[in-house]
């Protein structure tokens, strides 16, 4: 059919080419929300898909398998708002899963995704989609997480978001891990993470001492 409207009316969809059709007027576009743990992303990342859904934007969510802490299908901030959600364990699933017709992508817990992340919410972005990221920006050594930093760099809005220290109750930008595990990924909550400001962050959890730099050069 050469006239795509004559194609929607009949229910044929193969005039559609994503790449030539951005469903969004003012073009797409990257919004990274980002934070320690207990600092609220998940909850913005929820208020802002909220507002999507009473625009009566089509929307869809996605989040990270090896993120079950409070339910599989959701979206689940610590204060418990939750949002339904899809759970994939690579980033290019994605790409696979959304419709055609969504306008709004919401990523939780992007820290979790492999590298490509980045690449995925560009292609999202460049059909004319607002693909709206929420992740930590630094994991519990205080050095940059997965994908994050990237996210951060090519996206067009950032918001960095802040809790409240548990020692001294400054504003926290660090996620202080409680047990000794050395892993950069343990999926927890209160059990095992509390927020930190830099005065009372102890990189790498308690009783790890810190890189000194330049190096101690009378030790050796």
């Amino acid at each position: 059919m050469e006239d795509w409207g004559e194609a929607l009316a009949a229910g044929d969809a193969s005039w559609y080419i994503p790449s030539m059709q951005p469903r969004n007027p003012w073009g797409g576009g990257i919004e990274v929300i980002t934070g320690s743990m207990f600092s609220g992303k998940s909850e913005e990342l929820i208020r802002r898909l909220r507002r999507a859904i009473i625009a009566r934007q089509r929307i869809q969510v996605f989040k990270q398998g090896l993120d079950d802490r409070y339910a599989a299908g959701q979206v689940v901030s610590h204060s418990k708002w939750r949002l339904e959600a899809e759970r994939v364990a690579k980033a290019a699933e994605i790409l696979d899963l959304v419709d055609p017709r969504t306008e709004v992508v919401g990523i939780d817990e992007a820290q979790f995704f492999d590298a490509d992340l980045v690449r995925v919410a560009g292609h999202l972005a460049d059909l004319g989609k607002r693909v709206i990221v929420a992740g930590l920006d630094m994991d519990f050594r205080g050095q940059p997480f997965g994908p994050m930093p990237e996210l951060l760099a090519v996206a067009e809005d950032v918001e960095k978001v802040h809790a409240i220290c548990a020692r001294c109750g400054a504003p926290a930008s660090y996620t202080q891990r409680l047990s000794q595990a050395q892993e950069q990924v343990v999926v927890g909550a209160a059990d095992i993470y509390e927020a930190r400001c830099r005065r009372c962050f102890e990189p790498g959890g308690p009783g790890e001492e810190p890189e000194l730099y330049p190096p101690d050069e009378s030790e050796g």
